[in-house]
């Protein structure tokens, strides 16, 4: 089948409705996918870029949990898709189209958007997640996903089996068709040969769309069902039915070149900010500088990073980081950091593997160490956060790995939230 036909046969669906409760008070004023990440972007980001590049076209984005930050993103840097050629990122709130719920789960919100995706007659459905940091090239799944003559394709990694019990788990065969399916298992089954990994759902599907409509009706009519694709759909079909894994090496943008398959879920505080300060390396495992498959995002008109004062003590310099569009950097000292947009690092000030959102202000001689600082803080000059954890946990969230979190509230600071 002709590429192009196939992907302008393809709906994709986005689902960015969820919290992330596990990146604590990160997400208290925003959707997970609207986190901002990586410096200018937000989540979602990497998973519309991938729909772009694929030519996935046909976009709808389902939004639930305090979604005004990623609606406002979404209209300001995603509405250069021309309707005239039938090419559209459409915002799915939740709208009880079928009763007075909101959305219940990942299949119910595809439920209550079937008529919608059908109104747009596509052949195949591409159900994906709103909040991982990966490159794919859905094109590749979808035409595994004809070749294989399979009801449904999932995409799937490996992992170690640790950190398998937060992913839906499944065993194949020799043919790659996937022969059981357990969501979040206290104990996951490992890969075979292979008794320290598991094979994990990176929650990517692709459904022919006659057989995805005839599943939701039918998840909808069972009493006890959450209608959720990993604990109820998935399970269901492979029993009956021709499901396909999708390994993700074979889609992976840059496979091939020495680096591993990159695809993180920073869906906690320790996970967000190791994927963040990974970025700071000589040589990430996530390139942001491929000029061949770039991430897209909205991004405000900003002057150039500033550095200035050159005198002993009070010199402005960021080592090993990254620093922003807006960024001062006045007579302090950053290392190994992530800076976002408009953040004013005041003199004598220390930042140390640090991730810091837009529009903070460190305040003079300040000191802060393996922290999340949250849009739009206010370090008051002198504070220290990251090197006494009993006196942090006292004022912010500490995480398991040490990492602290610091939000306005936290320190006592009303602000006109931008989330």
């Amino acid at each position: 089948m002709n590429r192009d036909h196939l992907t302008r046969q393809t709906f994709g669906i986005v689902l960015a409705g969820g919290r992330g409760s596990r990146l604590q008070q990160l997400t208290d004023w925003r959707c997970k996918p609207a986190v901002p990440f990586g410096g200018k972007f937000r989540i979602i980001d990497f998973t519309l870029s991938n729909c772009v590049h694929s030519g996935i076209r046909q976009i709808g984005v389902a939004t639930q949990y305090k979604a005004q930050s990623l609606i406002q993103h979404l209209q300001r840097g995603w509405s250069f898709l021309d309707g005239r050629f039938h090419e559209f990122i459409d915002i799915l709130p939740a709208q009880q189209q079928l009763n007075e719920n909101w959305y219940q789960g990942t299949a119910d919100a595809v439920m209550q958007n079937l008529e919608l995706i059908q109104r747009n007659r596509p052949r195949y459905v591409l159900v994906l997640s709103g909040d991982h940091i990966y490159k794919m090239n859905y094109l590749r799944m979808l035409e595994d996903h004809v070749d294989s003559g399979a009801d449904l394709t999932v995409a799937c990694i490996d992992v170690p089996r640790a950190e398998a019990t937060a992913f839906g788990v499944m065993d194949t065969d020799e043919r790659r068709r996937v022969t059981a399916f357990v969501e979040k298992p206290a104990v996951p089954p490992a890969m075979p040969g292979d008794p320290g990994r598991a094979l994990v759902s990176m929650g990517i599907y692709v459904f022919n769309a006659d057989f995805l409509a005839d599943a939701l009706h039918f998840d909808r009519s069972c009493t006890g069902s959450e209608h959720d694709f990993g604990r109820d759909l998935i399970p269901r079909l492979v029993r009956d039915h021709h499901v396909n894994a999708h390994y993700f090496r074979d889609s992976c943008v840059g496979a091939g070149t020495g680096q591993p398959p990159y695809w993180r879920d920073v869906g906690t505080l320790d996970a967000y900010w190791a994927a963040n300060i990974d970025l700071t390396q000589v040589t990430p495992e996530l390139n942001l500088y491929d000029e061949d498959w770039p991430i897209w995002t909205y991004q405000q008109q900003l002057p150039p990073a500033k550095f200035v004062f050159d005198s002993d003590g009070r010199r402005g310099v960021a080592l090993d980081s990254l620093v922003s569009g807006g960024d001062i950097i006045s007579g302090a000292t950053v290392r190994s950091s992530l800076l976002f947009s408009a953040v004013h690092v005041h003199s004598y000030a220390e930042v140390e593997a640090s991730v810091i959102l837009p529009g903070v202000d460190i305040g003079r001689g300040a000191r802060l160490r393996r922290v999340v600082v949250d849009k739009h803080c206010h370090i008051p000059p002198g504070m220290e956060i990251g090197y006494d954890p009993e006196a942090d946990r006292r004022r912010f969230h500490v995480s398991a790995g040490g990492v602290t979190l610091v939000t306005p509230e936290m320190l006592g600071q009303q602000v006109h939230r931008r989330p």
